[in-house]
């Protein structure tokens, strides 16, 4: 039976959405036990009728009520009683209404406590302000933890540009050496309860920075922290992501673990060497591309882009080139090379043709530079009359400088997930792209719980 407002007289309407919420539910005796007795026993006080109109086929409970009563006596046996006046008689069944009310309000929270809170609809929570207020501010918090940013020793400046674009400040960690070159890591200020990034970037001394990172998880992890999530620019080891050769080790997938086990619960990085990469973790790793800002500066920044060619410095990188050819509407080449070791070329064979035009040299990392200058050479001589090249992770080791300088580029254009500084004093041809706000963007959706895939082909405004 379901009871509805318009029903009842006098009965609180909490107890009604109480009895309503579940009509068909085969627990509903155990939740609401008895109720429904007391309020046969409130309509037979009240003497009106407080339940659903008498269904086809059925009597009412007034009828039942009334054909078990005595038959009643005639007008001239009745004995003479004294009549209540009429406004007495409303007085006192107000107030006999009251203290059964009352006293169903109180049998109710004595033997039959209020169910969970999964089981109230929204409508019925609205009866308790205070209690659902405080609900929903505990939910926002849970939803909306604090965040605390640390950087790493590798690269201190772009951790500065992601958080004043965040509007916040680098949290405090002590990151030293001991004597017997020892890393040793302490966190400065609280983070239990927390979001946590750490910022590190695979620049410097690679083996130690790593181990730096991981102990910086690994002293957040054990100090009651919510998350800890590594955000990882130029991502180490991620040339050694196969078993090239026998007896080679797949060093990328160590590093996965490493990052897991120390306890990670999530990796940020930028561009990796592979895809595949992200197949080494068994936590959610978000992959950005620099291409939205790659695209933003050529078309800013060299001169007839209109007419150029996007030349790929191996088949390795078809993909990446394509992808940026389609999107600038442009052609593309390709360069096939042929390698007697690792960073040395042997052979170069350019596919397609660059005679006249612009030629854009793309690709996901520049180490010794030997590759991308004698690419620079082939395409010179193949008639380019221009040749830029665009590289995500500059890593410029060995001679690189050496021979940037020497050779026929015009602009060498790198990010700053690894730092530029030193690098473009010495060779003026280097020139760098902000990507801190991409980062930061994506730390800002990955705290809020919002979607990253914008950042895939946009560069956020900030």
């Amino acid at each position: 039976m379901v009871y509805s407002q318009q029903n009842f007289s006098g009965v609180s309407l909490p107890i009604l959405k109480l009895v309503n919420t579940y009509p068909n539910n085969p627990n509903r005796n155990l939740m609401f036990g008895g109720i429904r007795d007391r309020l046969f026993r409130f309509q037979k006080h009240s003497r009106k009728d407080i339940l659903d109109p008498p269904h086809a086929g059925r009597t009412s409970a007034r009828q039942t009520e009334s054909s078990t009563d005595p038959p009643v006596q005639s007008k001239s046996s009745q004995p003479a009683v004294l009549k209540p006046s009429k406004t007495a008689q409303q007085d006192s069944s107000t107030l006999d209404k009251s203290l059964d009310h009352s006293q169903l309000h109180k049998e109710h929270s004595i033997h039959h406590p209020t169910p969970p809170r999964s089981f109230f609809s929204s409508s019925s929570l609205a009866v308790h302000p205070n209690v659902e207020t405080a609900h929903s501010s505990s939910e926002e918090d849970l939803r909306m933890p604090n965040i605390k940013v640390f950087s790493g020793s590798s690269h201190p400046d772009l951790s500065t540009r992601i958080c004043e674009r965040l509007q916040l400040e680098v949290s405090k960690a002590s990151l030293k050496k001991f004597s017997n070159k020892e890393t040793n890591v302490e966190i400065g200020e609280s983070v239990r309860g927390e979001d946590v990034y750490i910022i590190q970037s695979a620049a410097g001394e690679i083996n130690d920075n790593l181990m730096e990172l991981l102990i910086m998880i690994n002293a957040c992890k054990i100090a009651s922290s919510c998350r800890v999530a590594a955000v990882i620019p130029a991502f180490p080891y991620a040339r050694q992501d196969k078993k090239d050769k026998s007896r080679a080790p797949i060093s990328a997938k160590l590093v996965a673990n490493m990052l897991s086990v120390a306890g990670a619960d999530h990796i940020i990085t930028m561009d990796l060497h592979a895809s595949q990469i992200q197949g080494f973790f068994d936590i959610p790793v978000d992959n950005l591309y620099a291409e939205p800002a790659i695209l933003k500066y050529i078309k800013e920044s060299i001169p007839n882009w209109q007419t150029s060619v996007i030349v790929s410095p191996d088949a390795g990188g078809a993909k990446r080139v394509t992808s940026i050819a389609d999107r600038l509407n442009v052609d593309f080449a390709l360069i096939h090379k042929e390698r007697k070791r690792a960073n040395e070329v042997e052979k170069m064979t350019l596919v397609g043709s660059v005679e006249g035009k612009v030629a854009i040299l793309v690709d996901d990392m520049a180490d010794t530079c030997g590759t991308i200058c004698m690419a620079a050479d082939k395409l010179v001589e193949a008639g380019a009359e221009k040749v830029y090249a665009f590289c995500v992770h500059g890593i410029f080791s060995g001679p690189a400088l050496t021979r940037l300088n020497a050779s026929k580029f015009e602009a060498v254009v790198v990010t700053n997930t690894i730092p530029q500084d030193e690098n473009m004093k010495k060779c003026p041809k280097i020139q760098c792209i902000d990507i801190s706000m991409i980062l930061a963007e994506a730390i800002r959706r990955t705290h809020n719980g919002e979607s990253v895939s914008y950042l895939f082909s946009h560069v956020p405004i900030c």
